[in-house]
């Protein structure tokens, strides 16, 4: 209670010592459209930023991932029986080159669905603020 009184108390003595009433004065329209603008602008490039980075994951894993399926094709070999004399060593790499596919796989799923999320934000924003175009 004191506190509420002495501020009350501050501010009309400051007012006296000041020449009276403060005016409130607002920022110019234009000087708002701009720092919402501006704000609009962040938003948009961060997620235009990760819809990039997630895009360029997507498209070196893809590759790696049809390098490590090629690998693994040639380890397997072309015959109808080949899997029962294939080598323990033939095995070992057939075994990595599975999890490095499935890991990969994986990835690429978790990608795709990012991606598809960071598009509908960069939609959702668009058609929440059209009058935005980008910069």
């Amino acid at each position: 209670m004191f506190q509420l009184f002495l501020r009350a108390r501050t501010h009309s003595f400051l007012r006296g010592r000041l020449g009276g009433e403060q005016v409130f004065r607002a920022r110019s329209p234009e000087r708002d459209a701009e720092t919402d603008r501006t704000r609009i602008e962040a938003i948009m490039d961060a997620i235009e930023s990760a819809l990039q980075a997630a895009e360029r994951e997507q498209e070196g894993l893809n590759r790696r991932v049809e390098d490590v399926l090629a690998r693994a094709a040639v380890t397997i070999g072309n015959g109808d029986d080949e899997y029962l004399e294939r080598e323990a060593l033939d095995n070992y790499h057939q075994d990595l080159f599975d999890k490095e596919i499935q890991n990969g796989q994986r990835r690429l799923k978790e990608l795709s669905s990012s991606i598809a999320h960071f598009k509908f934000l960069k939609a959702a924003m668009l058609s929440r603020f059209p009058e935005y175009r980008g910069g």
